[in-house]
């Protein structure tokens, strides 16, 4: 068995002055060839990718084997019970949209499952799914390339086999197979569609259609807003102005921002071209409208809440309990904690410490509140705005730690940062591929404004 605690030691000790030097003049000129960016900030400002042992690896593949099937039974039962839809605190428009068939299988053919991993303990909890727009696929793979190419890797692995796990062929494979599900026979022609250069993870755009394009692909990059439904064929425009025929949506714009807006961007409605497209059968698009039940963050307190425990098998109540911290909708109510029977705004109101409120349907942490950051004030008031907008709350799990050594000032320097553990999630199956996010404040995620993103390699000792 790899011993983990001794890998990063070893790479640590090789990052003399030079070494480091050399490595980091070489991250920052290929994340700055590449566009490795979120919006103006480089992706990675640390010199070592994130190290799991091969016993690591498979300890998260198989929880994720073990956890999903409780969401895909979940997905099963509010699509087939208006009652427990509701549970979801679903918006009208977003019911109006569940109703148009996807035409393949998976409800979120790509995902991530965001979680907080102890390697020393196996504690391992899954915090949040992003089963709509899982971001940081093709970043991942190309900040693996560099490190690959550091001075200090080429050291370290004279001792260590390093193992990078890439993602950007399963989103390929991920939209080829949902489009021949849905019915198609023609070659794929991708329109990537989100809000342009408005949104900083644009240059992975960029990324994702270099590699479709060299896999012998049609891909462009477009705006919904440039998007135009006719003659049974959606046609959306590139930069250039130039109109192409495209027949699989890889979706990167969020649900909500199309139909209700953005920021000082306005929606389009449900009565717009892409939707009316898909309607007709006209264009697949992943992931589909019906991955916004399982995306909403309620879905967490629908899987916790004792209330549905009759949905699930003594095994997967084992799971969840092992997997998914306490997690209730935000409401005047009682309901089980531990045990115990609880008046949940009372006992939230005096123990802000030990739980996180999210607001149900955000992305980005926005809204995020960490009782133990707060004062008793701004949780107060935190916990009055809840019960006016769907939010959940979320027991506190733990944080892990792991010393990381950046280059400031002409040295090195090898801080404890906290890290988050994301495996990517392919048809809601299994685990592939992983996204590590550090950070020095609590909440750890880069569009937050902090942080760092790094490439996971799993290692195993020579």
């Amino acid at each position: 068995m790899t011993d983990l605690r001794a890998a990063i030691d070893l790479y640590h000790s090789l990052l003399d002055d030079e070494m480091a030097r050399a490595s980091n003049e070489l991250l920052e000129e290929q994340q700055q060839t590449r566009g490795l960016f979120f919006g103006t900030r480089p992706l990675c400002t640390v010199l070592r990718p994130r190290f799991l042992t091969g016993e690591d690896y498979k300890f998260l593949q198989d929880a994720i084997k073990t956890i999903m099937p409780v969401f895909a039974k979940t997905h099963r039962a509010a699509m087939a019970d208006a009652d427990i839809r509701k549970q979801f605190l679903m918006e009208p428009w977003e019911e109006q949209l569940l109703q148009i068939p996807q035409g393949f299988r998976a409800s979120s053919p790509t995902a991530r499952m965001d979680s907080f991993f102890v390697p020393e303990t196996n504690e391992l909890k899954f915090t949040e799914y992003n089963a709509e727009t899982p971001a940081g696929i093709s970043y991942n793979d190309a900040l693996s390339d560099i490190m690959f190419a550091l001075p200090v890797m080429r050291k370290f692995e004279r001792r260590y086999e390093a193992r990078a796990l890439p993602g950007r062929h399963h989103v390929l494979h991920a939209l080829n197979e949902s489009y021949r599900q849905w019915g198609g026979r023609d070659r794929i022609k991708i329109g990537i569609l989100d809000w342009w250069r408005e949104v900083p993870t644009y240059s992975e755009f960029v990324q994702f259609k270099k590699y479709f394009n060299e896999q012998g692909y049609d891909c462009m990059i477009g705006d919904p807003r440039e998007c135009e439904y006719k003659d049974g064929a959606l046609w959306a425009r590139d930069a250039e102005g130039v109109a192409h025929h495209i027949n699989v949506i890889y979706k990167r714009v969020l649900i909500t921002e199309l139909v209700t807006g953005a920021g000082k961007i306005p929606g389009m409605g449900i009565n717009n071209p892409i939707i009316n497209a898909i309607k007709d059968h006209a264009v697949c698009m992943v992931n589909p409208f019906h991955c916004k039940v399982l995306h909403r963050k309620t879905s967490f307190a629908v899987i916790s809440d004792e209330a549905n425990s009759e949905l699930f098998t003594a095994a997967e109540l084992r799971a969840i309990n092992q997997f998914i911290p306490w997690t209730r909708i935000v409401a005047q109510r009682f309901t089980q904690l531990d045990g115990n029977r609880v008046d949940l705004m009372p006992y939230l109101a005096a123990n802000k410490d030990n739980y996180v409120l999210k607001p149900a349907d955000e992305y980005g942490g926005k809204g995020i509140i960490l009782g133990w950051t707060v004062d008793d004030a701004a949780w107060q008031t935190g916990l009055k705005d809840a019960l006016t907008t769907p939010t959940i709350v979320q027991r506190r799990v733990t944080v892990p730690t792991e010393a990381f050594p950046s280059y400031v000032d002409n040295r090195v320097q090898v801080i404890d940062r906290f890290l988050d553990t994301n495996p990517y999630v392919w048809y809601g199956e299994y685990m592939s591929s992983c996204l590590t996010r550090l950070s020095t404040a609590a909440l750890l995620n880069v569009t937050a404004g902090g942080g760092s993103t790094v490439p996971t390699f799993v290692i195993d000792e020579r």
